[in-house]
C-alpha cells in the first residue's frame, strides 16, 4: 500500500515516576543523539517504558519518536518536542535542561528534501514500481512530488480465512506548491493475488483515473484524481476503497512513509473464528531491516485491532500478523 501504531496502554504508577527515586548525574557535554543514548543506556529502561513514564506525567510521544533522536536520525526542535525532552530529563535523572542545552538549532542539510523511491524502501516492489512509468502524466503526479501525505487512515476488513478483502483508505494531503491536482497510489499484495480481480473505488473527494496492474508481481498502480489543481499549502481529503481477490493468508499490511507524516491510524477487522496468534505493531526503515519499534498489540472488542502511529519519518509502518 502507499503502503503505515498502536497506541499501546501502558500503566505506570505515578508515585514511582520521579527523579527523587534516583540520583541525578551530570551529563557530559556531547551532541544530543550521543547524550541521550548515554542517559538512556544509564537508566536501563527501554523505549517502551520510558514511553510510559512520560505518559505517566501526562507527555505523549511515540516510540518511534525517541527511537529517530536517540539515534541523530531526527532533532526535537518545536516547542511541543522541548517540553517532550525537558520531561525526558526528569523521567532519566537529569539536571534541568542538561539535554536541552544540547539541541541548538539545527539547519537542513543539503538534499533532505528528497523523497526515496519505492524500490529504494521495498526492493521487492521494483516489478510493480515500473508501472509508475506509464502514469508520467500530468505532470508532478508521479511520485506524488507537489503534495505531502499529512494524515492516513487506513480500515482492513479481514476474511475467515485471514486474509484482506478490503482496504478503506482515508488521506489528508496538503499541497507544497500550486497545481496537485491528483494522487498515485502503489499497491502490493500477497503472491497468490489475483491482481486482475482487485477492483478500485473512487469513495469520496477524488475520482479514480487510470489503472495498470503488473503481469510479473502481485502488484498495482492507479490515480486517483481532484478535478481541480489545489493552492499551495492547501488541504485535500479524499478517500478510496479496494477490495482484493487474495488466495491466501495475510502476514501483515505495512504502509510506505516517503516523507514526514503527522499520523497513521491503521485498523484491522477480523472475524472472530480467525484472529492471528499475534499482532505486532511495526516500524522499519527499509523493508529488508529489523523493527526499530515492535509493540504487541492485543484485539479488542468487535475483533479489532488498532495501530497508531504519530510523527512519522520516512520508512515503512505497519501491523504483522502470526498465525501459529
Amino acid at each position: 500500500m502507499p503502503t503505515g501504531a498502536g497506541l499501546r496502554m501502558l500503566c505506570a504508577n505515578p508515585a514511582s515516576v520521579g527523579v527523587s527515586m534516583y540520583q541525578e548525574r551530570e551529563v557530559r557535554p556531547s551532541p544530543f543523539p550521543r547524550a541521550l543514548s548515554e542517559a538512556v543506556e544509564h537508566r536501563g529502561l527501554s523505549l517502551s517504558r520510558i514511553r510510559a513514564h512520560l505518559a505517566a506525567r501526562g507527555v505523549s510521544v511515540a516510540e518511534s519518536t525517541l527511537s529517530y533522536w536517540q539515534r541523530g536520525l531526527r532533532h526535537p526542535s518545536t516547542p511541543r518536542s522541548l517540553d517532550v525532552v525537558r520531561a525526558l530529563e526528569a523521567v532519566l535523572g537529569l539536571p534541568a535542561d542538561s539535554l536541552v542545552v544540547l539541541i541548538g538549532p539545527q539547519r537542513r542539510p543539503p538534499g533532505d528534501d528528497r523523497r526515496p523511491s519505492l524500490p529504494e524502501l521495498r526492493q521487492s516492489w521494483a516489478e510493480t514500481c515500473s508501472l509508475l512509468d506509464e502514469l508520467s502524466e500530468p505532470s508532478g503526479a508521479v511520485g506524488n512530488a507537489k503534495l505531502d501525505v499529512v494524515t492516513v487512515v487506513d480500515v482492513l476488513t479481514m476474511t475467515e480465512e485471514g486474509r484482506i478483502s478490503e482496504i478503506a483508505s482515508t488521506m489528508v494531503v496538503r499541497a507544497r506548491e500550486p497545481g496537485a491536482d491528483g494522487f498515485v497510489v502503489t499497491h502490493q499484495d500477497e503472491p497468490g493475488t489475483d491482481m486482475e480481480a482487485t477492483t478500485v473505488f473512487a469513495t469520496d473527494g477524488c475520482r479514480r483515473g487510470r489503472v495498470r496492474r503488473s503481469v510479473s508481481s502481485p502488484g498495482m498502480v492507479f490515480e486517483l484524481l481532484f478535478d481541480r489543481g489545489l493552492a499551495e499549502g492547501e488541504t485535500h481529503t479524499f478517500a478510496f476503497t479496494l477490495r482484493l481477490a487474495a488466495s491466501v493468508r495475510s502476514t501483515c499490511f505495512h504502509r510506505t512513509v516517503r516523507s514526514r507524516m503527522s499520523a497513521y491510524l491503521l485498523r484491522m477487522r477480523f472475524d472472530a473464528g480467525a484472529i492471528p496468534a499475534r499482532c505486532v505493531k511495526t516500524v522499519r526503515e527499509r523493508e529488508e531491516l529489523a523493527p526499530v519499534v515492535s509493540e504487541p498489540l492485543h484485539p479488542g472488542p468487535g475483533a479489532t485491532v488498532s495501530a497508531y502511529f504519530e510523527d512519522l519519518g520516512v520508512g515503512i509502518a505497519g501491523i504483522d500478523l502470526i498465525w501459529e
